[in-house]
């Protein structure tokens, strides 16, 4: 049984998609073993985004990402990380295929509603920054 990340971003949240979000991951087979929501202080951000500190983005990544409440969830379920890749859609909403979330409900490159881990190491990582082993329900 795979894992992953998902996080409803800021501009998730605040245009009330939670309930469409986790739909769709509920209607493709995906588990939700944990969810809270929290918001990150810029600082939160910037740990959880290091990999990308040496990008031009990362400031304003971090900006946003801290401009509001998120909705963090570890995900459950075969292929898990792939599958929600696929429902998420490509990171440049523009590039998304239809129907999926950022094709469907994404404003720009960065409000793209959600973030998800791209591999088992990476969301690992992820999973280990919100949530700790007591918080996270396997079946």
């Amino acid at each position: 049984m795979e894992r992953t990340l998902s996080i409803i971003k800021p501009d998730g949240v605040e245009r009330g998609l939670i309930g469409e979000v986790i739909k769709r991951f509920e209607a493709a087979g995906i588990r939700i073993a944990a969810m809270k929501m929290l918001q990150l202080t810029k600082k939160e951000a910037e740990g959880f985004y290091a990999v990308h500190a040496s990008k031009p983005f990362f400031n304003s990544l971090t900006d946003f990402m801290s401009s509001g409440p998120i909705v963090v969830m570890v995900l459950e379920g075969e292929d898990v990380i792939q599958k929600n890749r696929e429902l998420m859609g490509a990171t440049n909403y523009k590039e998304a295929k239809p129907g999926t979330i950022r094709a469907d409900f994404a404003t720009d490159i960065e409000r793209n509603v959600v973030h998800g881990s791209d591999a088992p190491e990476t969301a690992a990582k992820e999973i280990a920054y919100f949530f700790s082993n007591l918080e996270i329900v396997s079946r």
